[in-house]
């Protein structure tokens, strides 16, 4: 087992981790760990943009204005407002570090507009922006003599003050600080023991709790679950957004198809041909996600179909190839032509607004612990994410994680202890794994979803809480795996989501109960949750 000792430990390799590493690394070391290959992650699949307000037409209070509006009143205004106001710099850094973004003909920025926006104001690539910006952090990554990326590397769990103190029979002071993480090397098959002043969880949301979704493999909710058994507060799980069209072909794994499409005039139908928004929403298909996708789910459940269609025939092949060259060649391999025939569309599991709760420097409530990204809960989104945010919330709290830390003084390394794998033995019973995590994610869609009702939450809870005590017995019985880690992770998150949504007696943003179906002021504020010893 090795032992490995840094200032700063991130742990992901999307656009938060990436930036986090590359501001961090201006004043201390940093070990950058990823569970698969450099810059596999969510970032990655992002097609529609990053948004910021750049046109001269457009102002800071319409974009602040859209962003409450989408959050449905749970919006924290503080970062909102941070978030927005820093954009048009995040923006000049990510040219500066060889971002291309998409021009226009007069060498000016093209820019869409997207659903719940109420101004052209998405930095693009083409439809493939998340890759983009991978690409130009992650070379500017490899290139920096002080971050070391260790691939292949999944975090089994972190260590902190208090949990050291238990393991040592002592007391454990009132203050709790992350001192490290266990991580697994998945080729060598070993565990080892990272020592750092500061850790940071980069790790992304937890789509692949649900069935159907937009999301990687990679996206467990490792961060949250883990952030969640450290002591740290865990806020707004319930609020799971679903994209309104992802493909829906035989073919097809998690492709999304963008917003973006939507808001270059993109039409919804059933598949009798009626163009059925307009019955839902005065904003029709650019209204936010959460009012689209339930649209599309009560088509469906009403009509029996398997899903609904998006019509782009009023541009022409040329324009559709040029606009959104990485969709058009996936809908092309699969025989769509999107100039002559539309586009079968059904809503997927796509981001968390909940995440580990943090303040507006991205720290949680155990000291030196981090979280930025998806895998944090900053009180941007509120109950529902506005379109093209998350890209710009990872770039500006990475810039503020960072820039917090350098001005801290942080405490020196601890001695800690070797991972003790106990008595644990090889499972020669891997089937287990797959059966349970196919089970979670099959009662989540269907209990846990667009639309949910206190009965159906209830038997999730049950189920969840058998597979939780399943899963306990497994893990100290059998040496740890990347498939086992994600496994008691995917459950810890499925138990965090359903006891959220069993806590909020209403209906706001994404979280929708039949039981409830009005807002109601009195829950004008965040669920929480927190474990405790």
């Amino acid at each position: 087992m090795g032992r490995v000792q840094t200032d700063y430990l991130v742990i992901g390799s999307g656009v938060a981790g990436m930036w986090f590493a590359l501001e961090a690394a201006e004043h201390g070391t940093v070990a950058l760990v990823t569970k698969a290959e450099f810059g596999e992650s969510n970032s990655r699949y992002a097609q529609g943009g990053i948004a910021a307000v750049w046109d001269e037409d457009d102002n800071f209070d319409a974009h602040i204005q859209d962003t409450l509006m989408a959050g449905a009143g749970l919006c924290r205004r503080e970062a909102v407002e941070v978030t927005v106001r820093e954009a048009p710099s995040v923006i000049h850094r990510l040219i500066d570090l060889g971002t291309e973004f998409t021009k226009k003909a007069d060498d000016t920025y093209s820019l869409h507009r997207e659903g719940g926006h109420s101004a052209r104001r998405i930095l693009h690539s083409d439809d493939l922006t998340g890759a983009e910006m991978v690409r130009a952090l992650g070379e500017a990554c490899k290139g920096h003599p002080r971050i070391q990326v260790a691939t292949h590397q999944i975090a089994v769990d972190l260590i902190t003050s208090q949990w050291l103190a238990r393991q040592e029979g002592e007391i454990p002071e009132p203050t709790n600080r992350v001192l490290g993480a266990y991580v697994l090397d998945t080729k060598e098959d070993l565990v080892h023991t990272y020592g750092a002043r500061a850790v940071v969880l980069a790790t992304g949301g937890a789509g692949k709790v649900y069935v159907y979704t937009t999301n990687p493999d990679v996206a467990t909710g490792d961060g949250m679950a883990m952030a969640y058994r450290a002591g740290a507060r865990v806020a707004n799980m319930e609020f799971v957004q679903f994209h309104p069209t992802s493909l829906y072909h035989p073919r097809a794994k998690s492709f999304l198809i963008s917003e973006a499409l939507r808001g270059d005039g993109g039409l919804l139908y059933d598949a009798d041909g009626h163009r059925f928004m307009l019955d839902y929403d005065e904003r029709a298909e650019l209204a936010p996600r959460d009012v689209v996708a339930r649209a599309i789910d009560a088509e469906l459940k009403r009509t029996g179909r398997d899903c609904a269609y998006l019509d782009m025939r009023h541009l022409s092949g040329e324009e559709l190839s040029r606009r959104f060259p990485n969709i058009d060649a996936r809908l092309k391999s699969l025989g769509i032509d999107m100039s002559k025939e539309r586009v079968p569309v059904v809503p997927a599991a796509h981001y968390f607004c909940g995440g580990v709760q943090t303040d507006l420097h991205g720290e949680s409530n155990v000291e030196n612990l981090f979280a930025i990204g998806e895998s944090s809960c900053t009180g941007l989104h509120g109950a529902n994410r506005l379109a093209s945010n998350s890209l710009l919330e990872a770039c500006v709290f990475a810039t503020r994680a960072a820039a917090r830390l350098a001005e801290r003084e942080l405490p020196p390394h601890r001695e800690l202890p070797e991972w003790n794998p106990g008595s644990a033995v090889d499972s020669d019973e891997l089937v287990v794994i797959t059966q349970t995590w196919e089970e979670i994610r099959r009662f989540m869609w269907n209990y846990v979803g667009i639309v949910r009702t206190h009965r159906r939450l209830k038997r999730a809870l049950r189920r969840i809480h058998l597979i939780r005590d399943e899963i306990n017995r497994y893990y100290w019985d059998f040496r740890v795996t990347a498939d086992l880690i994600e496994l008691r992770n995917l459950a810890k998150v499925a138990e965090l989501v359903i006891e959220s949504a069993l806590k909020r007696r209403e209906s706001r943003g994404l979280h929708y109960t039949l039981d409830f179906p009005e807002r109601d002021a009195r829950w004008i504020h965040d669920t929480t949750l927190m474990h405790r010893y």
